[in-house]
């Protein structure tokens, strides 16, 4: 994918867009207003040290082609609420998510949340990662017939996250003993992270089963790095991932490849250990998958795919075209949280388009920043 120039969101120059009063039910820093009538401001904190954005809430309209069985194509428009940021401060200095980050959770302000209850689809959306650093997204996507999947944990017996529970870890063939966990699914995340615990014992069997010299490369976040070619990549051992009624999740490339003069010479298992109790499935993990969260059943799905060929599905398209005009234009049951932390972004990093430019230096084959350029493929808001 070539790189796309970055155009600034501007509520000013939008013919659609309207701020949010500090009266609305979704303005928790209202209180703080000087009059009732003044646009909204908002405060995200992430977890990322000295991470925050903040600015003012606005409402806009999301324009979405919807595609039935028989190719047919029409509009539909959505009202979404837009965290317009006009301070950002930590890693979106460092030019992590220049275009905008997505909110896709369980929230009733989400993106998928706004789409479902307006009617323009289920409740459920795919995500899909390519090898080549391309991908998709569907919104009120069901999924493959032949597809597995696992449910949503409650966190406090509230559905929070996309959190699941993982019953085992295996490297190769070898199912590591006492290696379950619980995880979240974060499609923010470029790489994964495991409990402390299990890191130490999967990446302790996964240097066992490696027939390739070990070694260390400067700056680099992973612990496990070794010299190896293209051709050996094929004999490193798969990793999989247990889940219940004996549902299995086949982690096809967790490495982080390392290039000179164009050539593969080494890799790192993308793989670092978190002192929280809970891992992180990130982007690496699930390459070569389109992974659905079914919020309407509370369920992850995952099948294999190459993001291009989607005719094994169950996706339907809305029923009317009355969707032009949703009913219920926003959520009216959740607030947003300004001072909630959030989840970290992923590092946005630029790939080389040749890997010679990056000699010996790290090339992200899942970077954030070309998911986010993908996004704006698929989503439009009309200024």
């Amino acid at each position: 994918m070539q790189d796309r120039d970055l155009t600034e969101y501007s509520p000013s120059v939008s013919s659609t867009s309207k701020h949010l009063s500090c009266s609305h039910e979704f303005c928790e820093l209202g209180p703080n207003c000087k009059s009732p009538k003044q646009p909204c401001p908002y405060i995200a904190n992430y977890f990322s040290e000295n991470t925050s954005s903040s600015g003012f809430l606005v409402e806009d309209t999301l324009h979405l082609a919807t595609t039935d069985d028989h190719a047919n194509k029409s509009l539909v428009h959505a009202p979404i609420v837009i965290g317009c940021g006009r301070k950002q401060t930590g890693g979106y200095l460092d030019g992590i998510a220049p275009n905008g980050l997505i909110g896709l959770g369980l929230g009733d302000v989400s993106v998928p949340s706004v789409l479902a209850k307006a009617g323009l689809m289920h409740n459920s959306f795919s995500l899909c990662f390519n090898e080549d650093d391309s991908g998709r997204i569907f919104f009120g996507d069901q999924g493959a017939a032949t597809q597995q999947s696992t449910p949503f944990l409650p966190l406090n017996e509230i559905h929070m996250s996309y959190m699941v529970e993982v019953e085992g870890y295996c490297i190769g063939s070898s199912c590591l003993k006492q290696s379950g966990f619980q995880a979240q699914f974060d499609s923010g995340t470029s790489f994964t992270f495991l409990p402390d615990e299990v890191y130490k014992k999967v990446s302790v069997e996964f240097d066992k089963r490696v027939n390739v010299k070990r070694t260390s490369y400067e700056g680099s976040p992973w612990e496990y790095c070794y010299e190896a070619s293209s051709q050996e990549l094929h004999k490193i051992p798969n990793m999989t991932l247990k889940f219940n009624l004996n549902n299995s999740f086949v982690v096809h490339n967790p490495f982080f490849l390392v290039y000179e003069d164009q050539e593969v010479t080494g890799f790192c298992l993308a793989i670092q250990s978190t002192d929280l109790k809970y891992g992180t499935i990130g982007q690496n993990f699930m390459t070569g998958y389109r992974i659905v969260f079914d919020r309407e059943n509370l369920k992850v799905h995952w099948s294999h795919s190459n993001c291009e060929d989607l005719s094994d599905d169950k996706r339907e398209t809305p029923a009317s075209s009355s969707h032009d005009k949703p009913e219920n234009p926003l959520p009216t049951n959740e607030k947003q949280t300004p001072h909630g932390q959030a989840v970290a972004p992923a590092v946005a990093e630029r790939t080389p388009s040749n890997p010679s430019a990056a000699s010996t230096r790290f090339v992200p084959q899942f970077c954030m920043l070309r998911w986010l350029q993908l996004l704006l493929l698929f989503l439009s808001v009309i200024y």
